[in-house]
């Protein structure tokens, strides 16, 4: 008989950066900030024979007592203690769990107690050995994947994910990273050796997306521009496709290095494709720290000025932020400010150095007796937690540093100062039928509903209100701003949700501006 699976991607432990929670924190209808491709990509991998069910649990609720021959449950390191209350609560009805992903393959003892199948590594090439176990009900306890040829992947089945509820959708044009960031798990789970999707299959996917409404997309790349050549090819494919799109274009946004902003021919083609977006590892103004971790890519080079070429092309950059490097004093939270505040970035991951399962800092770090071993299930589940004992500081004091560290950046004259930075800088390189298909682009429901949230913005405080009318005073004159400082806001509402669901936002600083913190800004502006 054909067998049934359910593939879940579980909700995050704790609301993200990237998250969708403010919706249904605003009283709005749960909605999916940007889609996951893991499930899709696991459905495309099935043979016809199975009967498959997608769940993604930041839109939909889990039926627990499905009546499935398998339930199937992948995710990050951030959801990991949501993964293992899934699978135990399936497994306590009887039910057979599967468990895979990127945190069953880098730390597998800790998700083997509570499945059935472990999936290490990657799936395309091990898919027709699992699921005809699968079907044949003499399955295995584990499976190792390998790191396979990415030329002949399967599409994603974007036909079981709830599109209508999310805004942007999830293509993957590459895995791996060639640097050695000593923090960095991807390297460790894809591997430094990058491969490549043919450009006809990225296309081919890309139409597919495009079928089901999508005009948003991320590139959910490693890092996109590192092989120069390859990306230029990637991108003026992408222009090209775009400008025979009828029903208007897609908007890209992908992750880099901040090593793209030398190339002036790079950053044409990212601006034509169009990319609207990119995160970079900016990470610290401490070159010590840098060296520390490998970050070697970051050294040497003018910040401000390769975050400025980006911007000046159309390209708004979002910029990961970590503090507790072991070269890391007291006084970083101030020097980090400061650094959020010289640049035209608005929005900053801030975060504490944490040392995920099987890095080169995790295996550093626990030789020397500083790794927190007793909770494994907290590592970046919240941007102020850390698995690591400082090097010059107390746990507690990176903690509270960090933290309001987190409010100075987001507090609302700060972060409008940033924004209006941003706008200042703002150029469009934006081609001329490209601008005329968006003239044509409607709003898809679930974007209507992001236009409603944004606009509860001025209701959020009177320092919300200003900054609305700052803003948008200073968008009157370079309209052609709009859509990325809309995003900008949006991920702002997402991002003091969080911080008040960390407990932490309400404090007696709330509602205040900090002195001298927007004085120093507009000195760093000039």
């Amino acid at each position: 008989m054909p067998k049934s699976i359910y593939l879940i991607n579980p909700r995050s432990d704790a609301p993200s950066y990237y998250g969708g929670e403010a919706f249904a924190g605003h009283g709005m209808a749960p909605t999916i900030s940007i889609a996951d491709l893991a499930t899709p990509t696991v459905a495309g991998l099935i043979p016809s024979g199975f009967a498959i069910k997608l769940c993604d649990e930041n839109r939909d609720t889990i039926d627990l007592d499905a009546a499935v021959d398998y339930v199937a449950i992948t995710g990050k390191v951030s959801q990991s203690q949501r993964m293992r209350e899934l699978a135990d609560a399936f497994r306590r009805r009887g039910a057979t769990v599967v468990i895979g992903g990127p945190y069953a393959s880098l730390d597998p003892d800790a998700v083997r107690p509570h499945c059935d199948i472990l999936v290490r590594g990657e799936l395309e090439e091990l898919a027709p050995q699992l699921f005809g176990d699968l079907q044949d009900g003499r399955w295995k306890d584990e499976y190792q994947g390998n790191r396979p040829d990415l030329s002949h992947c399967s599409l994603p089945r974007w036909d079981l994910y709830p599109n209508a509820d999310t805004l942007v959708c999830t293509l993957q044009t590459s895995r791996g990273c060639p640097f050695e960031c000593e923090f960095c798990d991807v390297i460790e789970y894809l591997g430094r050796r990058q491969r490549h999707k043919s450009i006809s299959q990225v296309l081919l996917e890309l139409q597919s997306v495009y079928g089901h409404g999508y005009r948003h997309v991320f590139l959910a790349d490693d890092n996109l521009t590192v092989y120069r050549n390859r990306a230029k090819e990637l991108l003026c494919a992408l222009h090209d496709w775009n400008t025979t799109r009828e029903n208007g274009p897609v908007h890209f946004y992908t992750q880099v290095s901040i090593d793209a902003a030398r190339d002036e021919e790079l950053l044409r083609c990212c601006a034509a494709a169009p990319l609207r977006g990119v995160f970079i590892g900016l990470e610290t103004s401490n070159a010590s720290s840098l060296k520390e971790v490998k970050k070697r890519q970051n050294i040497n080079v003018d910040i401000k000025e390769s975050v400025t070429r980006f911007v000046r092309h159309g390209i708004a950059v979002t910029g990961g932020m970590i503090v507790g490097f072991d070269s890391d004093h007291r006084n970083i939270f101030d020097d980090q400010f400061e650094f959020a505040m010289s640049l035209p970035v608005p929005i900053f991951t801030v975060g504490a150095l944490v040392a995920p399962a099987s890095t080169p800092i995790h295996r550093r770090l626990l030789s020397e007796g500083r790794l927190l071993m007793q909770d494994r299930t907290g590592v970046q589940a919240t941007p102020w937690y850390t698995n690591i004992q400082p090097r010059h500081m107390s746990r507690d004091e990176l903690v509270n540093g960090l933290r309001g560290l987190c409010r100075r950046i987001y507090d609302p004259s700060c972060f409008t100062a940033r924004v209006l930075h941003f706008i200042d800088l703002f150029g469009s390189t934006r081609n001329t039928v490209l601008s005329a298909l968006d003239s044509r682009t409607g709003l898809r429901p679930v974007q209507c509903r992001a236009v409603d949230l944004l606009h509860m913005l001025p209701a959020m405080g009177a320092p919300e209100a200003r900054m609305w009318r700052d803003i948008s005073g200073r968008l009157a004159s370079k309209p052609e701003a709009r859509d990325a400082v809309a995003h900008m806001l949006l991920q702002y509402i997402q991002i003091r949700y969080m911080y008040r669901q960390g407990f932490f936002w309400e404090s007696p600083e709330v509602g205040t501006t900090y002195a001298g913190d927007v004085r120093r800004s507009a000195t760093l502006h000039s």
